[in-house]
């Protein structure tokens, strides 16, 4: 096997693992903050349901911590074994940012792990609550670290390059708060959160179509309706923010999401290409199907405002542009959806009939998982699309590959496969199992006696 086998091996292992441990970190992220929520509106409350829902959806939040834990350990030790050039030459930069990562986000978060818990019947609410919040803070810390570290690799700032050949820090701001960190982390952020509202609508959605009455599945749907409602929208204007970003910093890659070979003819704008199929040998697209100008829109924000094209580029300089269009496509087209399923439920909850609309609940429960699939297929536009480098425009790919040969690369490949489909198979089994029943009133242990020990008054649920 050759050296370009071995590359091919590496780059596939990577991306098998990364869109393993990505859904999970994006569901703690998300769940957390749904979980902060539950609490805050059970001490305000004083309602059992609101109890019962905290303690049905910690138990999905543990698991989940737990599974993820282990993936990104393994994620993490590739950068040893597979990309040691890569490690060698940007450690100074990327190094401290996982160490922060560790240090911070993840002993922060695990710290008060114990307390949330199984500290509800141990410690007084407020304590507890604090605990809640903290972990919730630390998944937002984590989700910091992790994706200033990418985006320095997006778009890399704060270095210089020292003469042998690796990058060294001099301005701590501009490396961690670099072009693309601000907006690629409120993407994300927004991404976790709609994923986390759509398999919570799902799970409340599946219960009842069961039993529409009862009072659990009723609240998790209409919270999880809500969040959609407020952040698929919200999303769409990040979504856009974002790529003018892109569009300034990284315009190979925008090229590919858009499938833009050539210049329009003078006095034309970009059109929306709605369908198409790039062909990599002869740079262009078969079967295009586009709307002109109309691409301008989002493009430049007028009719005739234009981008770079992909012949503009070297050949080797260019992404595997199949990948990044339709893989741009995906993510928009469940946004849409995202937003339109939103729509419809707040068009129905103001008619009040949200628990007992089927066509509605069936949409959601077909869509658990709409949210981490647009996701990921904005993760592969975001890694597929600043190919051939790791350090946009500085260092390629094929310069940060461990000197390893493709035998010991395919090897760890086929033990990461194995290893992560039985976790994961065991993981979703458990989850699964979690999801058939619904929270019960007496959800795993006896109700904390808040009035005793915050001295208010509790109201029937």
């Amino acid at each position: 096997m050759s050296p370009e086998t071995a590359l091919l091996l590496a780059r596939s292992q990577f991306a098998f693992t990364i869109s393993f441990h990505i859904v999970l970190a994006a569901f703690t992220l998300g769940l957390a903050q749904f979980l902060m929520v539950l609490e805050g509106l059970w001490l305000w409350r004083k309602q059992q349901v609101w109890l019962s829902l905290w303690r049905y959806w910690s138990k999905v939040f543990a698991l989940n911590v737990a599974v993820g834990v282990v993936t990104g350990v393994v994620m993490e030790f590739s950068f040893g074994t597979n990309w040691s050039s890569l490690a060698g030459r940007t450690g100074a930069v990327l190094g401290p940012m996982l160490y922060m990562e560790v240090l911070v986000a993840f002993f922060l978060e695990a710290g008060f792990m114990g307390v949330m818990l199984f500290g509800m019947n141990k410690v007084r609410p407020g304590i507890h609550f604090m605990a809640t919040c903290i972990v919730a803070l630390g998944s937002f810390f984590s989700a910091f670290w992790i994706l200033a570290a990418n985006s320095w690799m997006q778009t890399p700032d704060g270095y210089l390059i020292a003469a042998d050949g690796r990058f060294r820090p001099v301005d701590w701001w501009a490396a961690i708060v670099n072009p693309s960190f601000p907006w690629r982390m409120a993407h994300m952020v927004g991404a976790a959160m709609l994923g986390t509202a759509c398999l919570v609508a799902a799970c409340g959605a599946w219960h009842l179509l069961r039993d529409p009455r009862h009072p659990a599945a009723r609240r998790m749907f209409s919270l999880a309706m809500w969040a959609l409602v407020i952040m698929a929208p919200l999303q769409i204007v990040l979504g856009d923010l974002h790529g003018e970003n892109t569009r300034d910093h990284q315009p190979v890659k925008l090229a590919a999401m858009e499938g833009s070979w050539d210049p329009p003819p003078p006095g034309h704008g970009e059109p929306l290409r709605l369908f198409a199929i790039p062909d990599m040998a002869q740079h262009r697209n078969h079967y295009e199907l586009a709307i002109p100008d109309i691409g301008s829109l989002y493009l430049r924000h007028n009719l005739q405002g234009t981008i770079h094209s992909l012949n503009q580029y070297p050949p080797d300089e260019l992404p595997w542009v199949p990948l990044v269009f339709w893989a741009f496509r995906i993510m928009v087209g469940l946004g849409l959806l995202m937003l339109a399923a939103g729509v419809g439920g707040l068009v129905v909850r103001l008619r009040g009939r949200l628990w007992q609309t089927r066509w509605l609940l069936r949409l959601m429960v077909l869509m658990a998982p709409a949210g981490f699939v647009a996701m990921l297929a904005g993760w592969v536009v975001t890694e597929a699309g600043r190919q051939p480098w790791t350090v946009y425009g500085l260092l390629r790919t094929t310069e940060s590959l461990s000197p390893l040969g493709p035998q010991f690369v395919l090897g760890s490949f086929i033990l990461v496969v194995t290893l992560y489909l039985v976790l994961f198979g065991l993981g979703l089994w458990f989850l699964l199992r979690l999801f058939a029943r619904p929270p019960a009133p007496d959800e795993e242990g006896a109700e904390p006696d808040v009035a005793r020990r915050t001295g208010k008054g509790e109201n029937d649920a």
